[in-house]
């Protein structure tokens, strides 16, 4: 990997705002981004990316094996929350063993998003079917977690049913927004793309910048919070990414995606969410703990993809692909 390609992605803006977050907690700074701000800036990114993505959909279509891509893709996002959970249950209990499957199988759309951005500094095309992808993937591993929870732990008195978890995760907002704005683009095309572009496209960059500041105040809080796990969190937040990111590169070969594709589908193998699966887990399986399972996605595996895992997916891309 040349360090001028690690150096420049640790200096994109939008990154540099993250540290910039949470330098200002270090500080003590009472810089903020006063909510409901936050939720709006969230709901913005998956506008965009959702629309764009739709709009590109439209012109490639689903074939040249898009649909096999897909496949794979929600595949991808069933199996990793299986052996992550079998690992993870010989070290802590059945319903935080079950939560962090889900948030290591699931996905993260700031990571997506961050990943878009670094494609956009080289120049590197995409296709609209990685956003279809991202919306795909944030469901399965979430039911699959909810799945295994319920066939080991015998104790549980939680009366939340599969049927009531599958509806909760694909009704729930972020989802909604994605794949609706994913579907709008898809019917409206290019053409309306460009009717919206002044907003959801030229403004995109800004508010990524400050959507990743807050991200950064938010990991900076939550750090303390891993002191209770020790050093097994550390370990599994950055090798599981890694080991992930590795099966996402070997099946891009496979599929003969392109570089671009490669890097879109390897950075949603190895990220982890840190909204969707939380509002989930709340509700079905309210046992496990946030203040791992957060901490470890948020605090150590976001920054760790963002600053050093997409130059390294993309270097061992660029050689292999």
């Amino acid at each position: 990997m040349q360090f001028s390609d690690l150096f420049q992605n640790f200096l994109n803006t939008p990154v540099l705002f993250f540290f910039l977050g949470m330098i200002a907690i270090a500080l003590k700074s009472n810089l903020e981004i006063p909510q409901p701000l936050p939720k709006f800036i969230s709901l913005y990114l998956l506008f965009s990316i959702g629309i764009k993505g739709g709009a590109e959909l439209s012109h490639s279509g689903f074939g040249n094996g898009i649909l096999g891509i897909l496949v794979v893709a929600i595949l991808m996002s069933a199996l990793v929350p299986v052996y992550a959970f079998f690992i993870l249950k010989k070290k802590t209990s059945i319903p935080n063993a079950a939560a962090l499957a889900a948030t290591y199988g699931s996905v993260s759309a700031v990571t997506f998003i961050t990943a878009v951005a670094f494609l956009q500094s080289k120049n590197v095309a995409f296709g609209g079917h990685m956003v279809a992808a991202m919306a795909l993937m944030e469901a399965p591993a979430i039911i699959m977690a909810v799945v295994l929870y319920k066939l080991h732990n015998k104790v549980s008195d939680n009366k939340t049913t599969l049927g009531h978890t599958i509806k909760d995760a694909f009704t729930e907002g972020s989802i909604i927004m994605i794949l609706g704005s994913l579907l709008i683009g898809l019917i409206v095309g290019q053409k309306g793309f460009e009717s919206v572009k002044p907003f959801a496209g030229d403004m995109f960059k800004g508010i990524l910048c400050l959507f990743l500041l807050d991200m950064g105040l938010v990991a900076a809080r939550r750090l303390k919070d891993l002191k209770e796990t020790g050093m097994f969190s550390l370990v599994f937040a950055l090798l599981v990414p890694l080991l992930n990111a590795i099966i996402g590169i070997f099946l891009a070969y496979l599929l003969n995606m392109s570089q671009g594709d490669a890097l879109m589908f390897t950075v949603l193998c190895a990220s982890a969410s840190y909204i969707a699966v939380p509002a989930a887990m709340r509700v079905a399986i309210p046992e496990s703990n946030p203040g791992i399972y957060v901490p470890m996605s948020l605090a150590i595996t976001f920054p760790f993809n963002v600053v050093f895992g997409i130059p390294l997916y993309y270097y061992i891309i660029q050689n292999f692909i």
